[in-house]
Formats: C-alpha cells, sequence, structure tokens
C-alpha cells in the first residue's frame, strides 16, 4: 500500500502560482511514477503531468506545457507541482497517484495504470 496526502491548493487569481506537494507513505517511493490529474466539476478526470522513478523524464499536457512544472524528492517522498501563470480553467481539485512502473524511464498517462491515489486537492483561480 502507498498512502498519498497532497497539499497546496488554495484560492489565486489569474496569473499567480501554486505549488502542491505530494507526501507519500508506505512502499518504496523511488518504485512509482508519479502523475497529477484533475478533476473540474462536471467533467472526467485529466491528466496533467508525470514523471519518472528516477525523475528523468517528464511528460505533460498540452494546455500546462511552459506554465507547470512536475519534480520529486525520492529522499523525502515527494512529487511537487509548480503551477504558474495559472488560468481560471485551470481550476479543479488536483490528485497526485502513484504508477508501479516496473520500467525505470516509464511516463504513462491512463489514469487505469495508476495504482493509488491520494484525497485530493481544491485549486480555484479566480478571473
Amino acid at each position: 500500500q502507498v498512502q498519498l496526502v497532497e497539499s497546496g491548493g488554495g484560492l489565486v487569481q489569474a496569473g499567480g502560482s501554486l505549488r502542491l506537494s505530494c507526501a507519500a507513505s508506505g512502499r518504496t517511493f523511488s518504485n512509482y511514477a508519479m502523475g497529477w490529474f484533475r478533476q473540474a466539476p462536471g467533467k472526467e478526470r485529466e491528466f496533467v503531468a508525470v514523471i519518472s522513478r528516477s525523475g528523468s523524464r517528464t511528460y505533460y499536457t498540452d494546455s500546462v506545457k511552459g506554465r507547470f512544472t512536475i519534480s520529486r524528492n525520492n529522499a523525502e517522498n515527494t512529487v511537487y507541482l509548480q503551477m504558474n501563470s495559472l488560468k481560471p480553467e485551470d481550476t479543479a481539485v488536483y490528485y497526485c497517484a502513484a504508477d508501479r512502473a516496473f520500467a525505470p524511464g516509464t511516463v504513462r498517462m491512463d489514469p487505469l495504470n495508476y495504482d493509488y491515489w491520494g484525497q485530493g486537492t481544491q485549486v480555484t483561480v479566480s478571473s
């Protein structure tokens, strides 16, 4: 089992920044690729960003490229999502998730590949 706890969400004006954190406990953190997903009201959960087990590879959905940065600290069992130039359309509940990816460089975007999920943190961007 892996337990994931997100933090750092809140209310911010358009153009502002937030940094989300996801603290993991349980199994060996470095065995998991880590992803961020989000779900807006009335919409399906969507992929945002993913980082490989070692942190050597990252991938982003097009709408956040150049604005969001995913990173991880395996010594502290934490993954981060730095969000800059926020837009009202970024408003959603943000979830971190762990993917038991056996290949070290694996980065996957399908939520069905993820084994563990956090409870989510709300991000609201006002216009």
